[in-house]
C-alpha cells in the first residue's frame, strides 16, 4: 500500500473516530478523555484541510477555495451561535466581536504574513493579479468598519451595540458586499483570482502531482469535509469550558476565548494556505485568506445578527481605540505590501511582528 492510500484511509478514518469519541464522552468524561479528544480534533482539522485540497484541485480556482471559506464560515456560526445561546445572562456579549475581531487579526497579519514568508524563503518574490486583490481588500475594508468601529460612534445605543434595526440594516448591507464578492470572484471577473502564470493555459483547473480527481473521489472528500468540519465545531464547543476555565486560572482577559475559538476553526484553512505558498500558489493564498475574512465578517455576522435579534440575544460589536489602531495599521500595511503585485519576506515579516504584538497586547493588556 502506497503513501496516497495511507493517507486517504488515514483522513477517512480519523472523522469517523473523531465522531465517536464525542459521542462517547457522556461515558468516559475525564481530564484524560479530554485529551484524547483535542488529539481529535486536531486530527479532524488536518483531516479538512486534506479534502478541501481534493476539492479545490478538482474544481479549480476559485471555487475550491470559495467552497472551503463558506464551510470554514457555517462551522464558526454554528460555534458561536451555539456557545451563545448556552450561556447565561451577558457571558458572551462580545464573544461574536471578539471571535470575528481574532479572525481579521489572524487572516490578515498572522496567515498572509506567514505565507509571504513562507514563499519568500522558497522562491524570493511571488506574482499575484492585482485586481484580485484590490476588489477584495476594497470590500473587506468597509466590511470591517461598518461591523467593528461604526458601533462605537452611533447614539442610538451605548457601549458599541447597535439597536435591533441598525444591526439588521447593517447585516443585510454587509451580505449584499459579500455577494457581490463572491459573484465578481466566480463569475464576472474570475480571471482577477487567477494566477498570472496559469492564465496562460486559459483558466484551467491548476492540478497537483496528484492523478486526475475522478466525480467519486470528490463526492466522497465533499461528505467527509462536512464530518471532519462539522465534528471540530461540537469538539470545540465540548472543549470550550475547559479552555475558558483555563484562560480565567490564568489571569488572562476572556477576549482570549475568542481567539483560540477563532484559531481552531481557521486551521483548516491556514494550513491549506501555507501549502499553496509552499508550491508558489501564491494565488491560493491570497484567494484563500481574503475568501475567509470576507465570509468571517460579511457572512458569520449577518447570520449571528438575525439569530440575535430573534432570540432577544444582547451583542456587543464595536471594538475598543486599541484595537481599532492594531486593525487600521493592518489595513494600511497589508494594502502597502499588496499594491505591486509582488511579494517579498520583509512585507511577511512586518505583518508577524503585528500578528505578535496583537497577541501580546491581548494576553498582557
Amino acid at each position: 500500500m502506497n503513501i496516497k492510500k495511507y493517507l486517504w484511509m488515514w483522513t477517512f478514518l480519523v472523522p469517523i473516530l473523531a465522531w465517536l469519541s464525542y459521542v462517547g464522552n457522556s461515558v468516559f468524561s475525564s481530564g484524560y478523555y479530554s485529551v484524547i479528544l483535542t488529539l481529535f480534533l486536531i486530527g479532524s482539522v488536518l483531516a479538512a484541510v486534506y479534502h478541501s485540497e481534493v476539492i479545490a484541485h478538482r474544481l479549480g480556482e476559485p471555487f475550491g477555495t470559495l467552497l472551503l471559506a463558506f464551510a470554514i464560515t457555517v462551522i464558526e456560526v454554528g460555534l458561536i451561535i451555539s456557545i451563545m445561546m448556552g450561556a447565561k445572562g451577558l457571558e458572551t456579549i462580545t464573544l461574536a466581536r471578539d471571535t470575528v475581531f481574532a479572525a481579521v487579526m489572524i487572516i490578515l497579519t498572522g496567515i498572509i504574513g506567514s505565507c509571504i514568508v513562507i514563499g519568500s524563503l522558497r522562491y524570493r518574490e511571488q506574482s499575484f493579479t492585482l485586481q484580485g486583490v484590490s476588489t477584495a481588500l476594497i470590500t473587506l475594508t468597509s466590511v470591517i468598519i461598518f461591523v467593528l468601529i461604526l458601533p462605537n460612534y452611533t447614539i442610538s445605543h451605548l457601549g458599541g451595540e447597535y439597536t435591533s434595526f441598525q444591526l439588521l440594516f447593517i447585516a443585510l448591507i454587509s451580505l449584499g458586499l459579500y455577494l457581490g464578492f463572491t459573484m465578481i470572484q466566480t463569475f464576472r471577473h474570475r480571471s482577477f483570482f487567477i494566477s498570472p502564470q496559469n492564465k496562460l493555459s486559459k483558466n484551467e483547473p491548476v492540478q497537483s502531482s496528484h492523478e486526475m480527481i475522478s466525480r467519486k473521489q470528490l463526492y466522497i472528500s465533499c461528505i467527509l469535509l462536512i464530518l471532519s468540519l462539522g465534528i471540530v465545531v461540537f469538539l470545540a464547543k465540548l472543549l470550550s469550558k475547559d479552555v475558558e476555565h483555563i484562560v480565567v486560572s490564568v489571569g488572562a482577559p476572556r477576549s482570549l476565548v475568542g481567539i483560540i475559538i477563532a484559531g481552531i476553526v481557521l486551521l483548516p484553512e491556514g494550513l491549506a494556505a501555507f501549502r499553496a505558498a509552499k508550491s508558489d500558489e501564491i494565488q491560493t493564498s491570497l484567494n484563500l485568506a481574503f475568501g475567509s475574512a470576507l465570509a468571517s465578517i460579511g457572512l458569520s455576522i449577518p447570520a449571528i445578527a438575525i439569530i440575535s435579534v430573534m432570540t432577544g440575544i444582547r451583542m456587543t460589536l464595536g471594538i475598543d481605540i486599541k484595537s481599532t489602531i492594531l486593525l487600521g495599521l493592518s489595513l494600511f500595511i497589508i494594502t502597502v505590501s499588496l499594491a505591486t503585485g509582488r511579494t517579498n519576506i520583509m512585507q511577511g515579516i512586518v505583518l508577524i511582528a503585528i500578528f505578535l504584538i496583537y497577541l501580546f497586547i491581548t494576553i498582557v493588556p
